[in-house]
């Protein structure tokens, strides 16, 4: 269904093209990337975002890093790019893989290129086995609230949250999308309503204070992740707590589809998951307008928390965890998961 390549790694040019997200949905506008510091701040400045997407870009970055540097300059390069963001645990994930297999290696470029082109793989067989459950949970012409973006431009595949919508579209089920625009950075507005309209999925966009509005009608709600603890808790983009107080109240089922490379199973609960603060002109500007008072300070956290009881199931590409807690999950991590999960 898709037409469009969020990263790809050329190997002739030892570059990385993406398409940079800052740009939609006014300008499809693709992007080379050619050493590290240039994939650090992409993921930094948010041209590539969604937490299993800049995992496989730092994988990349290091390979750029390794067509012609040693060993040492090759770790550093993993570390710098471990800095760039500190929510999304795939990052992390990813790095730790890279530079295994570094430390390992006989042949750096060759063995990281591959071990890069294999997270890539994962996760665009993760997407389809996620929308192939989680499309499980989709009635025909259901109707779906969605936040941020946990889409193809989120992936290397279909999607985690919008693959569930992607695989029961093709399923024939003609499901109808309500995309919470997703304030400050706009994410639901900008890039979800592009890629699904692109698709021909009929889409509304909502404001984010419309949500209790519309959320009644609803039949689902499923959102992305970008860290999951060991009790269930999850982190994504700041509202998806408050989105499944919502869901809740209005009884409507609230699922969070994600890969098993975004659990964390080194962390109890959520409360230890690390918040990213954002810059302060995402919320003083609009449009490079100023809308905010000089003189009034700005708290810009980039994700929240969402307790695991508020979860009505994550979908994984093994499966639905139907009312995560501890014990399902320690259960999945002891459940022949390889060594970096």
């Amino acid at each position: 269904m898709l037409d469009f390549r969020p990263l790809e790694y050329k190997q002739n040019e030892n570059s990385i093209t993406i398409l940079d997200q800052t740009q939609l949905p006014g300008k499809e506008t693709y992007v080379c990337l050619k050493t590290v510091d240039d994939v650090y701040n992409a993921i930094k400045n948010m041209k590539l975002r969604g937490a299993p997407l800049i995992g496989i870009a730092a994988a990349y970055g290091v390979v750029l890093t390794a067509h012609s540097n040693a060993l040492e300059s090759i770790l550093e390069a993993a570390d710098y790019l471990g800095t760039a963001r500190p929510t999304a645990v795939n990052l992390f994930w990813a790095i730790k893989r890279m530079k295994d297999v570094a430390v390992k290696s006989k042949n750096l470029f060759e063995e990281l290129l591959k071990e890069a082109q294999a997270i890539e793989q994962e996760d665009r067989n993760a997407c389809q086995y996620i929308g192939q459950y989680g499309s499980e949970l989709v009635k025909v012409r259901a109707k779906i609230m969605v936040y941020c973006n946990a889409g193809a431009l989120a992936t290397s595949g279909i999607g985690t949250a919008l693959g569930i919508i992607y695989t029961a579209e093709k399923q024939n089920k003609k499901p109808v999308v309500y995309a919470c625009e997703t304030r400050p950075l706009l994410q639901g507005a900008r890039l979800t309503s592009w890629e699904l309209t692109k698709n021909r999925i009929k889409t509304y966009v909502i404001s984010d204070n419309m949500a209790a509005t519309y959320m009644p009608k609803m039949d689902l709600a499923v959102v992305g992740a970008d860290r999951i603890a060991l009790n269930g808790d999850t982190a994504n983009k700041i509202g998806t707590r408050g989105l499944a107080i919502i869901a809740r109240y209005n009884n409507v089922p609230f699922y969070v589809a994600a890969p098993l490379s975004t659990f964390d199973f080194s962390i109890e609960t959520g409360t230890e998951i690390p918040i990213e603060m954002r810059f302060e002109d995402e919320l003083r500007k609009f449009n490079n307008k100023k809308i905010v008072a000089d003189r009034a300070e700005i708290y810009n956290p980039a994700f929240d928390i969402t307790p695991a009881d508020l979860i009505s199931g994550i979908v994984t590409e093994k499966g639905i965890i139907e009312q995560p807690d501890r014990t399902k999950i320690e259960r999945l991590k002891n459940s022949g998961l390889n060594e970096y999960l």
